[in-house]
């Protein structure tokens, strides 16, 4: 009877895997195994991926190095199809698949750690890269939003002292995708800021993202915050642009030394 009616809604509402377009699936078990990507080993997770060092943007050039950030798979194939059906074609029912990736980069022991030792008197500051207005309302809602509701429910579970907050604050009717990357970054540092009578002096942050590619967006959020007497300890975000060939990928495990 399931099955059947399975195939009845797939004859009104047809459906096609996000990540390869297989018919009447919504998301198959080889696009599954793409999103467990290379951080994983079989069914144990063998934890996330540092990837910081593949995001040229991301540094400051004030002679600090960027705060780490650690991702759950690379921006490729299917995965990279599957975030672009999720936050511009509509497929909300990704949202659950990609939020329980990041939880697991949240839970990793490792990670666990580094926020714990991280966090100030007042614990840890879970905010998410702010979104244009633009596309909040193209895509119904603040994606970005639900995972980092998910990453602090994550990190509470694990007795963290963590809060969710909304500091940062994205203005401008135009959004960057599409720009180049020196556009794009100029385009953010313009429209990124904090949000009237938000106090975020002492904060120690961990930033929260769907993706990491040039890095221009954490630049911003981590300059906005900053400047407002925060620190941004980490970040933690569901895919990243891996480096390109013969560049060296500076990425590792966090289990390897750095």
């Amino acid at each position: 009877m399931v099955a059947l009616v399975a195939e009845l809604l797939g004859l009104v509402l047809p459906v096609s895997c996000a990540g390869c377009g297989e018919p009447d699936l919504a998301w198959c078990s080889r696009c599954a195994a793409a999103l467990a990507g290379p951080a994983w080993s079989g069914l144990a997770w063998s934890g996330p991926v540092r990837c910081e060092s593949r995001a040229g943007r991301l540094d400051l050039l004030d002679g600090t190095a960027p705060p780490p950030v650690w991702c759950a798979v690379d921006l490729v194939g299917p995965v990279r199809r599957a975030l672009t059906a999720w936050k511009d074609r509509g497929r909300a029912d990704l949202g659950p698949r990609f939020a329980a990736a990041l939880g697991q980069v949240a839970g990793d022991p490792t990670v666990r750690e580094v926020l714990a030792v991280a966090a100030g008197p007042d614990g840890l500051l879970v905010v998410g890269a702010p979104t244009a207005p633009a596309a909040v309302r193209r895509r119904g809602g603040d994606l970005v939003a639900g995972l980092t509701r998910h990453v602090t429910r994550t990190l509470a579970g694990y007795a963290l002292p963590v809060r969710p907050g909304r500091p940062l604050l994205r203005t401008g009717a135009v959004d960057s995708a599409g720009l180049g990357a020196r556009d794009r970054a100029r385009h953010l540092d313009r429209t990124i800021g904090l949000r009237r009578r938000h106090r975020a002096a002492g904060a120690r942050v961990v930033l929260v993202d769907d993706v990491l590619t040039t890095g221009a967006t954490f630049a911003a959020c981590r300059r906005a915050l900053e400047a407002a007497g925060a620190v941004v300890v980490a970040g933690l975000v569901v895919a990243s642009t891996p480096a390109p060939a013969g560049a060296g990928d500076g990425a590792r495990r966090d289990s390897e030394p750095r």
